[in-house]
């Protein structure tokens, strides 16, 4: 079963891409090859499309206010959640840093995770200059303490399907975590897998994103729906 093969072009943000939102919060499908913030690439960042399509939808001549909170990796999709205003922004990076923000993920791998459920704790090294992080077994000087949770949810043609619950969020942390189990992820050359994709893509989707809402006070659960890319719709049986 082949992965397509799709160079993605830019795009602008449309009420398909929203999961959610309200006066304070914004949730968008980020869709894998683009970059949240603005980098040497120098591409259109998602903040800045985000901001387009907030500015133009409410009539704001003068631009709209959005904060990042969190990050995906370029070649990651899923749900990602922008603040819309700079009391929701302190609040729930407060959410994030007390770690009260539950997110779960999908990766697609070759190989068998062994055991086939549990937990990895690694200490974390990113490499700026080359945009890699190294975990080591031990605690090392300038390492971060990293843990996720993982279960094989399911397999398909010789896919594995595995849900993923970082607990702290490291750059990087779920591909290298993986490809220290011996189970790098689906086109993430960088980390192990034989080939990368022409696509700017790696089979790792950001699924569910769930809070309590830091104005209202109330449960969020936002869902992403997997990327319609002619391989992940066959695993859609195995995701939740």
């Amino acid at each position: 079963m082949a992965r397509p093969e799709h160079n993605y072009t830019n795009h602008d943000i449309t009420d398909k891409d929203i999961l959610y939102e309200d006066n304070h919060l914004i949730a968008v499908n980020k869709r894998a090859g683009d970059i949240v913030q603005v980098d040497d690439t120098m591409d259109e960042p998602l903040d800045e499309k985000v901001k387009k399509y907030i500015a133009q939808k409410y009539s704001k001549p003068n631009g709209a206010f959005l904060g990042v909170v969190h990050r995906l990796d370029r070649p990651v999709s899923g749900v990602i959640l922008f603040a819309k205003t700079s009391k929701a922004l302190e609040r729930i990076n407060k959410l994030f840093k007390g770690r009260e923000m539950h997110k779960t993920y999908y990766a697609i791998t070759r190989k068998r995770p062994q055991p086939e459920a549990g937990t990895l704790v690694h200490w974390l090294i990113k490499n700026p200059q080359k945009n890699v992080t190294k975990a080591h077994d031990k605690e090392v000087q300038g390492s971060l303490r990293s843990e996720l949770s993982y279960k094989l949810v399911g397999e398909l043609d010789g896919y594995y399907v595995i849900e993923v619950d970082p607990i702290t969020g490291r750059p990087h942390q779920i591909r290298v975590q993986l490809s220290t189990l011996g189970c790098p992820i689906v086109g993430d050359n960088k980390y192990g897998y034989p080939r990368g994709s022409l696509r700017k893509s790696i089979c790792l989707h950001a699924r569910r994103l769930q809070f309590i809402h830091p104005v209202k006070n109330e449960p969020i659960l936002i869902v992403a729906p997997l990327p319609k890319d002619g391989f992940w719709e066959k695993f859609e049986g195995l995701v939740r």
